[in-house]
């Protein structure tokens, strides 16, 4: 829509995009496929001699993100389809750039001839769930044609117009899908940064239930995910189901706990004391650590609401 110029490139954007999909109704399968589909789509408009270091920028990306989450993938390069649009020569091209752009990257990959999209040859990120079965989450693809067909050009440096290349990027993939990936992985008991909820209070008695709420206050305060376990049942029934829910730690609080001693279960562990400032320093070294590991990631109080 706007006359660009070779100093604008590359462009880059991203949404996070609803898609549907007419699937068949015995295709379907929990959330590994659905109809409605959310991706974390991106485009990348570059100039021929931007691709290596933008395919670059998406494979670091994806090695980012993945091991944010402890997964791993396998890396496919789907090549030229039997039904496709563009030259040879093209094709040679977007290929090559790929190829080059995993090998350069030092990155184990296997060929999938022929499975790449009309428009263009592309890198897929494959996953296996509990039963080995193999599933294709993020893609990243290399796209000469479909600039071609909108009309897209830059002003290149000799003044003339150009034709961009476009990437693109999808390095979750389906958010369904990889949703259900990642409760298979963690078998439900994610990491402490990653659990819906982080800390479960449970009140002994009726008696109980104000002090050991004004404890999850200051834990909420602190930026963590808290509920509380109201008294209703046996306070061991109450513990057994917040074991089972894999919630990462449970605080029985009754007449014998107080600020200053706190009951502490721990998420597969036995049962602790501490005081409730103690028990937040645990905490921030908990959600810190990944933002230790890596100072890209959010802050850790941001992380922690997401």
């Amino acid at each position: 829509s706007d006359l660009r110029s070779y100093r604008d490139l590359p462009l880059r954007y991203a949404e996070s995009s609803t898609l549907h999909r007419d699937e068949l109704a015995g295709t379907l399968h929990g959330l590994l496929r659905v109809r409605h589909i959310t991706q974390d789509d991106a485009h990348i408009f570059c100039a021929p001699e931007q691709i290596e270091e933008e395919i670059f920028g998406c494979l670091d990306f994806a090695h980012y993100l993945y091991d944010l989450f402890e997964l791993e993938a396998k890396f496919e390069l789907s090549t030229r389809p039997e039904k496709r649009t563009g030259t040879d020569e093209e094709w040679d091209f977007t290929e090559g750039a790929l190829r080059s752009a995993l090998e350069r990257r030092g990155i184990d990959y296997s060929v999938n001839e022929g499975d790449g999209a009309f428009y263009g040859p592309k890198i897929d990120l494959h996953m296996t769930d509990v039963l080995g079965r193999s599933w294709q989450m993020g893609t990243i693809q290399l796209d000469a044609i479909m600039p071609q067909a909108f009309g897209l050009t830059y002003m290149g440096a000799d003044n003339r117009e150009h034709t961009p290349y476009v990437i693109h990027r999808a390095l979750l993939g389906s958010l369904e899908r990889f949703m259900a990936i990642l409760i298979e992985h963690f078998a439900g008991a994610f990491p402490f940064w990653l659990a819906p909820v982080q800390v479960r209070i449970l009140p002994v008695g009726e008696g109980h239930l104000d002090e050991a709420s004004a404890i999850g206050d200051q834990l909420k305060a602190a930026g963590y995910r808290v509920d509380i376990g109201e008294p209703t049942e046996t306070i061991g029934k109450r513990i057994r189901a917040s074991e089972l829910e894999k919630i990462p730690f449970a605080v029985v609080f009754g007449d014998r706990e107080s600020e200053a001693s706190l009951a502490i279960r721990e998420r597969g562990g036995g049962q602790t004391e501490q005081s409730l400032a103690d028990f937040l320093a645990k905490l921030a070294t908990l959600d810190s650590r990944k933002a230790e590991a890596d100072p890209l990631l959010p802050p850790s109080r941001t992380v922690r609401g997401g």
